[in-house]
Formats: C-alpha cells, structure tokens, sequence
C-alpha cells in the first residue's frame, strides 16, 4: 500500500537519510554535518506555513521525500496561486519504482487542492519532468566578465552593505519589482531572513534617501590552490528598480579589479550581455564559423499547468494582446487526467472570458508541457507551431493566436527552492 502524507518529525531522520544518497556532493553522510541541516529543514517544516515536507511510503516504510512550497507569483502582471518542488530524493534501493512519478503526481493534485495553477521545479533530468508535462523555462545564461569591463558610472556614493536592519527596506525594494516584473514570486519572510543568515554571501545596496533602490547578493570563490589573492566575485541576485540604482551598483563592481579576476553573472536575462564593452569570458573558444564564447547557457526553471480553466480565470485582469477571438484549446495531459481535454476561452479586446462549449473561430492541439511553456510566455506560438510542436485548425489565424500569448519579456525567477 502507497502513502503519500506530509512529514512527522519523527521520520525526519529516516528522510536526510535518503537525502544524504540522493545528494552526494553536499557530504551529509557523516552525522556531524547532518544534523545543522536536519535542523534547518525542520524549522523550515515546522516555522515557515509556505514550506512542508512530504514523503511517501510503502508499507509503512519511507522510500522518498519532497519538499513543496506555496507561492504568490506575478503572472502576466495578475497575482496568482502558484508552488514549488524541491529537495525531491528517492532510496537509492527503490529507484525505477516509480517513486519520483507518483510524488510528483501528488504534488500536481496538491497545486490544484491550494488553487495553485502554475506548478514549479528546478529538475535534475529535464527530460524526466518534460514527460509529466512540465514545459521549458526561460534559459540561464552565466556570464564571467573582468570587472573593467563593466559600465563605470559617474558615482558609487549612495552604495553601501546592508545589515539585517536593513531587512524591511530590501523587502519593500524587491516588492515593488516583483510587482511590475512576470514570474517573480513575493518574498517570504523565510525566505528574507535566509538572505541575512548565510556567512558566505554579502549584500551591497544603493539608496535614494530612505528608499533602497537596488540590492545585489554576492560571494567570493578562490580559484586557484597556489594563491589565496585569486578571486571571483559571483553575483547571486541584483534587483534594481532604476537605471541610476543600477548604474551605482555595477560602477561598484568595476571598481573591483584589484582583488577578482573575473565577475560572475548567473541570469535569466538574456539582454545582459549589451552591458559589457567585453562580453568575452575569457575561456578563447571559437565557435564556426567565427562566433566568440561569451558565456554558458543552462536550462533552470520549467513550469507546468495543472489547472487550465483555473488559469485564465485566475488572469481575469489580463490583456491578451488587444485580441478578439474565439479560441478552443485541446490540452492533451496524459499524466495529469484532471487537466486534460478542451477549454474554450473568448478573448474580446484582450480579456479572456471562459466558454461553456460551443462554436470558436480557431482550434489550437499541443501537449501539456508546451502548453506551459506557452502561456508561461517562454515560448512563442509561432514557434511551436513551426517545430510541429502545436497544431491549427486555420493558420489564417496563426499571427492572431501568437499575439494572444505574447509579452516583452521572459519570465523572471529569483526563488531557490
């Protein structure tokens, strides 16, 4: 018999256990260095009402463990229920029994249970995830400039490092760009007070008066054995509201070329690297037929769909692009069976009202996961259609139905979880 229920503290042991053989590289099999982190989560389990740990069972034994977590996010400029998947383990003496898939089904059904129509994860196989309907996030792009190479504004005077009393004027500064910025989720107090607890991280921010304007998080990293003075500075998050805000911070950076070789940017931006008067990253590879390295891209994020119908209702307040039209959305969802099937959605000068039925002027067939990369604003239809990713019943139509998910940016992510 499966059980999938939410953690005890008793079994919390039985949990870092598997986590330990599921995470190898952060060396949790001594005892000594388990048990800081057991206790770190189970604050977070038993403190924090957005995070909960569950596991599932069989036969009263414990074969794997998650962690989900309850979000607020920016949709499209909407507010909306959405959550998170992490720290997903599985005994390594019961991989291949499809443990991983009915946790994350049950994940899925938990969304739908809170009215959390968006469902995210950072996946260890994105082709596993892919599977159960989980589209392709905006791609993270890394980028190791020399500190020289960074635009030097005319000041850095309003930069200084912030202290956790600082921590309320940080909130307010991310909170009004999450709420103008798709894809952000607002930040827990959790979450806050994480960012001030971390030794290895520093935190700088520009003020204007009392307001902090922009903030960036960041930590040193050796990079070489034969000499302690050999430093890269990795930026982890930088959050700005004005151009001037930002401008001070990246005068600060510049500023550094006497202690790090190379900063280091991890981000969704995929504009960044206009910024640099040398975008290259030092590494000298050549692409064919003569394209220079500037950088690596990885992909992060992916975001699933777990309630269509749900979702535009959510959206009420959207503007779909100014269009008109009628739009049946044929969602196949072979993993999820509660979201698959036809919605049909009439947009009247870009707000989008649902349909009991009925005729539509365009059919639109694609998959679970495409349909989340979609709507998300990752992709375009056009796109997708041009890969024989989606279907259309009148590709007169095709300009029309792209237009509807259209948006000037990506979204944008800054929750590790």
């Amino acid at each position: 018999m499966t059980e999938i229920r939410r953690l005890t503290e008793a079994d919390f042991d039985d949990f870092m256990a598997i986590v330990a053989n599921a995470y190898p590289n952060w060396e949790l099999a001594a005892e000594e260095a388990r048990r800081p982190v057991t206790e770190r989560l189970l604050r977070s389990h038993n403190e924090d009402p957005t995070s909960n740990f569950y596991g599932l069972f069989r036969e009263g034994r414990l074969l794997g463990g998650m962690r989900l977590l309850d979000f607020r996010m920016n949709m499209l400029g909407c507010t909306i229920g959405a959550a998170g998947v992490g720290l997903v383990a599985v005994d390594l003496l019961h991989k291949k029994e499809k443990v991983a898939r009915d946790m994350v089904r049950r994940f899925l059904r938990y969304c739908r249970e809170r009215g959390a129509t968006i469902a995210s994860l950072y996946p260890f196989r994105p082709d596993f995830y892919k599977q159960m309907g989980f589209g392709y996030g905006p791609q993270m792009y890394r980028y190791r400039v020399r500190p020289a190479a960074l635009p030097k504004g005319p000041s850095k005077a309003r930069v200084r490092y912030l202290t956790a009393d600082d921590k309320q004027a940080l909130a307010d500064c991310y909170h009004r760009v999450q709420k103008r910025t798709h894809g952000l989720n607002e930040k827990t107090q959790w979450e806050l007070d994480a960012l001030f607890r971390n030794p290895e991280t520093r935190l700088v921010g520009c003020w204007d008066g009392d307001a902090l304007r922009a903030y960036m998080v960041f930590s040193f990293r050796q990079i070489s054995e034969d000499s302690f003075i050999a430093q890269e500075m990795h930026v982890r998050q930088l959050v700005y509201e004005t151009r001037e805000a930002l401008s001070e911070l990246l005068t600060f950076l510049h500023s550094q070329a006497d202690q790090v070789s190379r900063i280091v940017f991890t981000t969704q931006d995929e504009h960044f690297h206009h910024l640099f008067s040398d975008p290259l990253d030092g590494s000298d590879v050549i692409m064919t037929p003569l394209a220079h390295q500037i950088g690596t891209v990885g992909l992060g994020i992916m975001y699933r769909v777990t309630d269509v119908p749900g979702l535009f209702r959510a959206l009420e307040g959207r503007d779909f692009g100014g269009q008109t039209c009628r739009l049946k959305l044929a969602v196949r969802d072979s993993f999820l069976p509660e979201n698959d099937g036809s919605t049909v959605v009439d947009f009247q000068g870009g707000r989008a009202r649902l349909v009991d039925g009925g005729d539509s002027d365009v059919e639109v067939r694609l998959d679970a996961s495409e349909f989340s990369s979609l709507v998300t604003c990752v992709v375009p239809f056009t796109a997708l259609y041009r890969y024989g990713l989606a279907d259309i019943t009148d590709a007169a139509l095709l300009d029309t139905v792209n237009r509807i998910f259209a948006v000037e940016a990506k979204p944008m992510c800054l929750t590790d979880f």
